[in-house]
């Protein structure tokens, strides 16, 4: 492990303590090997003149909700640093006790709450302070032998303190085994089971430090032979795509809500997953208590995608036996959904399951560094997890389970999965836009390269696909449930308007591209997507028809015919798909004209056709308003949402009237 202090750098942040103290934090933050998403604490014990002229010692402590990878002077929460001392000398508090008191002792009443750990943070001594889950460190300590490990490794270097809850417990423990040391003569604590708490007055000092003695974690696991153990495997099998949206679909009924799922299959998951003895090291429980709140105690092991249901079933008794068997000793808790957070799929990778994508990287990340700690451990003697009982604790842990409520409600489209075809501008873009603005995880479909960079965020993507190619479209949707683990919304919208000619005049490749693009692409499209759409939560088609196919235009025949295609496509899948719960409902929009479609110049000889202004002909409909792409994304996820729950085989005017349709 390589230090990442740079002197320049370091200057920058060198004019006040709190400034220092962002620095460094963000160092330890950068590294995944040191802290995730979140993990970690650190603080800075400084003097302030408050509004009466008075000098107060502060600890400023990691706040709630930030990560220390991104931290700011505002992400520290300022606590009078001696009624923190003086909570650790009472000998038994509650978890919403400190809570309280904490945040009575903050000196900006606007700050985050502090991190659970600041009690521990204030009885050490020293200025700065810093904490993390090391993987080579929980490693050591995850181990029937861990504790003489350590003092192997590290002889008096370190103080080292017994698995016990984070929290009040754990700085009542610490008090206890520390108020008769000589502070300078240690250079860190090491928390089995659990991380790493360095400390100097010297912000450098107590940074590097924990980096030293994680490197010497890392070296003792290269002189144990275990270093390389990590099995990676290069020949992937193939992604059963139809099993994982199977898998997916079965998660999220018993999870109650929609979740996305994202597949790992990189030679380090694909190798862990082939390890003859996965299911039972796997399954002993985290690598670090704090992981439960996002992973739950294990992994669902699943042997053969097709039986993928007997696996839940089974997860979800087992998870309902673990929380009665530990509940007996509280009584009064309620059972969080026992849906799995993540699977190892055998002989493939694993997959992590998170209500957003973000939520699912999150596992995705912590199961990655999860397969590298177990490996490591066992190959040094034997993995070994904390008892099941100190994992509910966490897992139930008043104060763990605040965080999972501070979301508050999600948006509707939360956990599903959009596919929409035509996406790279205009109504597709529009479409795809609102529905990810709706919480949807969304893959837009374009021939247009532009697809890439204009949907290119975590949860939106853009796939270049010439949908006239039937093997290009199918990749294109096995890459989008490769992604994000099924689909649940479809909007068939890639569509041109071709040049008008007569029927007497057409020319062939006009009419037959028209056909192609504006009607066989969407046939195709909906052949491939239906396995998916079976195993879809509240499974959704809407087809872009048009104004066309209920009233045609001279000379429009190429267009108004493949649009009548596609609406009758639409009746026909709606028949045959209500079976299974798949929706499929019609859209006709007309004179959208903020699209790619309505160039000035083609504009303005419609308008001049009419003997009118091009802002009379815009709003030419009965109702005299102009329609935009937006307005037509409005209405897909109004027909993709609840409120077109009961409703399939709809088609619906978005053209501000129009007589002749009516």
């Amino acid at each position: 492990m390589q230090s990442l202090w740079n002197d320049k750098e370091a200057a920058e942040f060198a004019d006040s303590s709190i400034k220092m103290r962002v620095y460094t934090s963000r160092l330890l933050g950068r590294d995944p090997a040191l802290v995730m998403h979140g993990g970690g604490n650190t603080s800075v014990k400084d003097t302030v003149t408050n509004l009466f002229g008075e000098a107060i010692e502060v600890l400023f402590v990691k706040g709630s909700g930030w990560d220390l990878a991104t931290i700011e002077a505002p992400g520290f929460s300022p606590v009078a640093l001696d009624v923190l001392v003086k909570l650790a000398q009472i000998p038994d508090l509650t978890d919403s006790v400190i809570v309280r008191e904490q945040r009575a002792a903050l000196l900006d009443p606007t700050a985050p709450n502090p991190s659970v750990e600041a009690i521990l943070h204030a009885i050490i001594p020293h200025k700065f302070v810093d904490h993390s889950h090391a993987d080579a460190l929980v490693t050591l300590t995850n181990n029937p032998n861990g504790e003489k490990i350590i003092r192997e490794v590290y002889g008096d270097r370190v103080v080292v303190v017994p698995y016990v809850m984070p929290g009040f417990t754990l700085a009542r423990e610490v008090y206890l085994r520390t108020k008769d040391i000589k502070w300078d003569d240690i250079d860190g604590i090491i928390l089995l089971n659990h991380g790493l708490f360095t400390f100097d007055n010297d912000a450098k000092v107590a940074y590097e430090n924990h980096i030293d003695l994680v490197t010497q974690a890392e070296n003792y696991l290269k002189s144990q032979g275990v270093w390389n153990v990590l099995r990676e495997v290069d020949m992937m099998d193939a992604l059963d795509t139809v099993g994982l949206a199977k898998l997916r679909h079965q998660v999220s009924v018993v999870a109650g809500k929609a979740m996305l799922a994202k597949p790992n299959i990189t030679p380090r998951a694909h190798g862990f997953s082939k390890l003859g003895d996965v299911g039972e090291i796997a399954t002993r429980g985290p690598i670090t208590p704090d992981h439960v709140i996002r992973t739950k105690q294990i992994p669902v092991i699943i042997n053969d995608i097709a039986e993928s249901d007997r696996a839940v079933d089974t997860f979800v008794k087992d998870y309902t036996d673990y929380f009665a068997r530990n509940n007996e000793r509280y009584g009064n808790l309620t059972m969080l959904d026992p849906a799995p957070r993540w699977a190892v799929w055998r002989g493939i990778g694993t997959i992590s399951f998170g209500e957003t994508i973000k939520a699912a990287n999150i596992i995705h990340d912590i199961s990655d560094h999860t397969m590298q700690t177990i490996q490591w451990a066992e190959a040094l003697s034997k993995w070994q997890a904390l008892p099941e009982s100190d994992i509910f604790d966490m897992e139930y842990w008043e104060l763990e389970q605040a965080k999972l409520k501070k979301g508050g409600s999600q948006p509707p489209f939360t956990g599903k999965v959009a596919i929409i075809t035509g996406a790279a501008s205009g109504i597709g873009l529009a479409c795809a836009k609102a529905l990810a603005a709706q919480g949807a995880a969304v893959v837009g479909l374009d021939i247009n390269t532009d697809i890439t960079t204009v949907l290119d965020s975590p949860n939106e993507r853009g796939i270049v696909c010439d949908l006239t190619d039937s093997i290009a479209t199918q990749t294109a949707v096995r890459e989008t449930v490769a992604m994000f683990g099924g689909i649940d919304i479809v909007v068939s919208n890639a569509g041109i308007f071709p040049t008008s000619f007569t029927l007497e005049a057409m020319e062939t490749d006009v009419w037959d591209k028209s056909i192609s693009i504006n009607l066989t692409s969407h046939q195709r499209l909906l052949q491939v997507c239906i396995p998916y759409l079976k195993y879809g939560i509240d499974p959704t088609v809407i087809i872009m028809g048009s104004k066309n196919y209920p009233a045609p235009g001279r000379g429009a025949g190429a267009y108004s015919v493949a649009k009548a295609g596609v609406t009758q496509l639409g009746r026909v899948a709606a028949l045959e798909l209500a079976p299974y719960g798949i929706r499929v409902n019609t859209i006709h929009p007309d004179a959208v004209f903020d699209t790619g479609i309505w160039e000035n110049d083609i504009l303005e000889k419609r308008a001049s056709h009419y003997n009118m202004t091009i802002d009379e002909y815009k709003t030419k409909n009965l109702l005299g308003k102009s329609i935009t792409a937006v307005d037509v994304a409005r209405l897909v996820c109004t027909v993709a949402g609840n409120t077109f729950a009961m409703t399939t085989g709809a088609q619906i005017p978005i053209d501000g009237g129009n007589d002749r349709v009516i």
